[in-house]
């Protein structure tokens, strides 16, 4: 259950962090809706295919994978790795890349301010970030890869009796 506590941990810091953050919106013909709002924050994937544009402003939290490791002498070692994407709508290209660079740069800053999340998961070095320079204007893309310390799991069986 560990990753998906991560994943609902991390959807709740980020919208705190994003929440007040007003994001250009790509509009529809004749549509009414609003021009800027905060990026909704969405875990694993997007419900359909055809939301990587139409819900943008979004950041994007996936799970990647986990590691449970132990070096002789040493406490069990429990790691998940999770990569946050973040994508912005602009009709400017410069404000287009400035905004995702924004989003991501708001989120790691909090993340490095608080060192932990949902008071059990411990950021852990490093916390890599990158804008793709190569975004297909209107929509830019960029994305961070954390590293975070997980509780430990214990094993029910006392090895020490068996062996």
């Amino acid at each position: 259950m560990t990753p998906f506590v991560l994943l609902d941990e991390l959807k709740k810091f980020v919208e705190a962090e994003t929440k007040d953050l007003l994001l250009p919106v790509r509009l529809e013909r004749g549509s009414t809706g609003p021009k800027e709002r905060a990026p909704e924050v969405f875990t694993m994937r997007l419900k359909k295919s055809a939301e990587k544009t139409s819900k943008i402003p979004y950041v994007l939290l996936q799970f990647i994978k986990s590691e449970d490791s132990q070096q002789p002498g040493q406490q069990v070692h429990c790691e998940s790795w999770v990569r946050i994407i973040a994508a912005t709508y602009a009709e400017n290209e410069d404000e287009g890349a400035l905004s995702v660079l924004n989003v991501l740069t708001r989120i790691r800053l909090a993340m490095l301010r608080a060192g932990i999340v949902g008071r059990q998961f411990v950021l852990r070095p490093p916390l890599e970030m990158i804008v793709y320079p190569d975004s297909t204007a209107p929509y830019y893309l960029g994305e961070m890869m954390s590293v975070w310390s997980c509780p430990k799991i214990e094993s029910e069986i006392n090895w020490k009796n068996i062996f």
